[in-house]
């Protein structure tokens, strides 16, 4: 059974910094991309980051480009999300992705909600000015 546990969120001021973790159990998942997705209520889910699983391939959102670092630690099985400068707009729930099939992610999908099967139970962030 996939299972992915995210951590870290809370409440920052704009300028600040947060660092979150998901920790993803299930051999289903061993070898397969993940991502970072983000939800504010009223909105759709928004694409933040992803990345390979060998961690040689990232993707950003423009809007986070430069601030937030999307990483990995296989032997932990962890993928993390260093957010720093954080923004009012940043404010959101955000959830821990990993792709439906292996494979399913790459350069013309990888901000598609739906080539992503798995998902956390999200992490609320908060940033107050």
């Amino acid at each position: 059974q996939v299972q992915l546990v995210e951590s870290g969120g809370g409440l920052v001021q704009a300028g600040g910094s947060l660092t979150l973790a998901c920790v993803y159990s299930g051999r289903t998942i061993d070898y397969y991309s993940m991502a970072w997705f983000r939800q504010d209520p009223g909105k759709e889910r928004e694409f933040v980051a992803a990345i390979s699983w060998s961690g040689g391939t990232t993707y950003y959102a423009d809007s986070v480009k430069g601030r937030f670092t999307i990483s990995r630690d296989n032997a932990e099985n962890t993928i993390y999300l260093q957010m720093n400068s954080l923004k009012l707009e940043d404010t959101a729930v955000y959830y821990c992705a990993a792709e439906r099939n292996r494979g399913n992610v790459g350069s013309g999908t990888y901000n598609r909600a739906g080539v992503y099967g798995y998902w956390g139970q999200g992490t609320q962030v908060t940033v107050s000015s």
